[in-house]
């Protein structure tokens, strides 16, 4: 997962999903490492003895060239020390790395014919789209590169983002689908029923901005509150409905249906335009009754950002809309991709790198506070960080809901050349924070989407 200055996913928490300037800072040069798994697929720890290429070859003048964000530190350095055969070579990826920065040094590096990452921990989800594009062509193609029992361990939600065209382009580190949190010690106190449908969220909500003023049910001001309200709504911001043809259209019900709820909670003061990143998000943080969210909301925001205090907060499954066919959004869920520049050792190397990464326990469940996407991995992550942490209320509740939530994850909604996220900051967040409704924006938020998506090459339709 990416985000701006922390990143849920790890111990050692510090995030960028949203990119703006490229900054690339190199680490220590790791020593040997040597990839495996402990799943029962990926037992061996010794590298394949097959014939490799020799031009392709890892030495320790030669070693792997991994690009990672801070937060995969520690999987790197747990990794090295299960493995210490593999020499790998770190370059940092700095938390305001931009998505569009990043791609001009791979147009460098095709136009030279070199320096291309072997693997790359992405510092934005969309950059996937560009990376696979015919003009980069940096993604490769993993279907039969990464062993089959990793591929089948992913769901079938959890893993839509990363095959394109049938074809496997990057591994998910985590799934951040939406659920619902809330402060079960205050609704338990001011005798309210938690909601299972988005109209009832809303009466709540305005029942609460009347009888509890000064106590919240959502922030608005940050780029994931498209994928927490209109992708969990099915809106049309940024649906692939074929070859570079996009479906947007803010003015669909599944869509003004959310101004609508948006709207009220607003007049209610109960709807913050603080985004969850902010410098004063733990203001309002700590008064939220209740909010859609990821699976990282409960450490990430809750514990460690928000400050809540435990034997509060817990979660349940993800709001609905009546009347439609059960779906979530999804807040983030970092991607892996390796070099289509690579072969012989080196390719094999990395694949034994990327598995590492995406399903090995020791990362996935010792180290990282994101919901693993790789499926085998959850059962013993949620029993570590939400069953046995001590600081949920109605733990047992939460991992189940967290599945459910992930597997209800809503389709269609692609990582495209342009950020709908950015622009809800650049366009909606300014007028929500100027004491105005959604409406106000609604207009030229469609527009901007519209814009930005033809810019990008695509071909907008509107049903």
């Amino acid at each position: 997962m990416n985000f701006g200055t922390k990143q849920p996913g790890t111990k050692q928490r510090a995030w960028s999903r949203r990119p703006r300037m490229l900054g690339l800072v190199a680490v220590a040069a790791a020593g040997a490492i040597v990839v495996g798994l402990s799943a029962p697929a990926l037992a061996n720890t010794a590298r394949p003895n097959a014939h490799l290429a020799a031009l392709d070859t890892v030495s320790k003048s030669s070693p792997l060239q991994i690009w990672v964000d801070p937060p995969r530190i520690p999987a790197v350095q747990a990794f090295e020390k299960l493995y210490p055969n593999i020499p790998l070579n770190v370059t940092t990826l700095s938390s305001s790395a931009s998505n569009a920065g990043l791609e001009e040094k791979f147009t460098l590096f095709n136009r030279v014919g070199s320096g291309w990452p072997d693997a790359i921990f992405w510092p934005g989800n969309s950059a996937i789209a560009w990376a696979t594009s015919p003009q980069i062509h940096y993604a490769a193609n993993m279907n039969n590169i990464i062993s089959k029992s990793v591929q089948n361990g992913y769901p079938a939600a959890v893993a839509a983002p990363c095959i394109i065209g049938g074809k496997l382009y990057c591994l998910r580190n985590d799934v951040a689908p939406d659920v619902l949190w809330y402060n079960a010690k205050l609704m338990k106190q001011w005798g309210y029923t938690v909601p299972t449908t988005y109209p009832q969220y809303q009466a709540l909500g305005v029942k609460i901005g009347k009888q509890h003023p000064g106590y919240y049910v959502a922030m608005l001001g940050d780029t994931y509150a498209v994928e927490r309200y209109l992708w969990g709504a099915n809106c049309p911001t940024n649906d692939l409905v074929g070859p570079k043809k996009v479906l947007i259209n803010l003015n669909a019900s599944s869509c003004t249906r959310v101004e609508s709820m948006l709207d009220a909670l607003i007049a209610a003061k109960v709807a913050s335009p603080v985004g969850i990143f902010d410098t004063d998000a733990a203001k309002i943080g700590a008064k939220l009754v209740m909010t859609p969210g990821a699976a990282w909301y409960g450490v990430y925001l809750f514990e460690d950002t928000f400050k809540v205090p435990k034997g509060q907060i817990t979660a349940t499954t993800p709001l609905q809309w009546p009347g439609t066919k059960a779906g979530t959004g999804d807040e983030g869920g970092g991607l892996w991709s390796m070099s289509s520049h690579i072969s012989g050792q080196r390719q094999t190397d990395t694949a034994l790198f990327m598995q590492f990464m995406a399903a090995n326990p020791k990362w996935q469940v010792a180290l990282t506070t994101g919901l693993p996407a790789y499926r085998p991995d959850d059962a013993a992550w949620i029993n570590r960080n939400i069953v046995k942490s001590g600081y949920f209320a109605n733990p047992a509740q939460i991992g189940p809901a967290m599945l459910k939530a992930a597997d209800e994850i809503r389709p269609n909604h692609e990582y495209l050349l342009y950020d709908e996220g950015a622009l809800w900051t650049d366009t909606v967040t300014p007028v929500l924070a100027a004491g105005k409704p959604i409406s106000a924006a609604w207009n030229a938020y469609q527009n901007e989407l519209v814009n930005n998506a033809k810019l990008n090459g695509y071909t907008v339709v509107t049903h």
